[in-house]
């Protein structure tokens, strides 16, 4: 939601499927080579990680690895929070997402 209202303040329109890997690199140097794929290194748990670290790295420089680091972090622990006490989405989130949820199949995903 963040990204569409950045877009939406700096006049730069976004494809929300890149989030998910089904559109191109929207701009982000590498980011379908390397950004994607190192935070499905990191929800798979398949002992891939490391080597999905260190093409960040490499394609990327040391401070994005530690961004993208931060990020995957932050909204892992966001959403196990979320799910853990049960909040719900506010009714003017729900509203103001409700077509990019549907367009992502976001309202499919199971709670953890």
């Amino acid at each position: 939601m963040l990204l569409r209202g950045s877009g939406e303040h700096s006049g730069k329109g976004y494809d929300l499927q890149a989030i998910v890997g089904k559109a191109a690199d929207e701009g982000v140097v590498a980011g379908a080579l390397v950004l994607l794929d190192f935070a499905d290194a990191y929800f798979a748990k398949n002992g891939g990680l490391a080597a999905a670290r260190d093409r960040v790295r490499d394609a990327l420089g040391p401070g994005a690895l530690v961004d993208a680091a931060g990020i995957i972090a932050i909204f892992d622990a966001v959403v196990r929070i979320a799910n853990a006490t049960g909040i719900p989405l506010e009714d003017e989130k729900a509203r103001v997402s409700e077509d990019f949820r549907a367009e992502l199949g976001i309202d499919d995903f199971t709670p953890a």
